[in-house]
């Protein structure tokens, strides 16, 4: 069976090395992204099982992305996580108004991380 695809996108280093890290040793092929344009077009490109998102970005925020994502048939069913250290009620509201499918706060616990993705992938 094929590995799950999941795209990562957020511009700070270190932390996409440390999720890509322990995403690849649940066995899930992960591609990376450092800013909402790259991310957008790397979503479009390769079509990812799931895309992880963070909210703010370089280049285009991730409600933007989300929503370019979601308002298109051909991507509208990737579910998208939003990965944020943003975690008022305002900030996931304007999430789920983008179309995002859930939503983790940083720092996040890899459990929740690994629950959340199980959930989405139906695995």
């Amino acid at each position: 069976m094929a590995k799950k695809r999941i795209l990562l996108i957020d511009d700070e280093d270190a932390f996409l090395d440390m999720v890509k890290m322990r995403l690849e040793a649940n066995d899930y092929e992960v591609i990376t992204a450092n800013d909402g344009e790259a991310g957008l077009e790397l979503a479009r490109k390769e079509r990812p099982d799931l895309i992880i998102l963070d909210l703010m970005l370089p280049k285009m925020d991730g409600y933007r992305v989300c929503a370019l994502l979601k308002k298109d048939t051909r991507y509208s069913s990737i579910p998208i996580l939003m990965f944020t250290a943003k975690a008022q009620q305002e900030d996931m509201k304007i999430g789920e108004e983008a179309g995002a499918n859930g939503y983790i706060t940083k720092p996040f616990e890899p459990k929740t991380l690994l629950g959340k993705i199980h959930e989405f992938l139906k695995e």
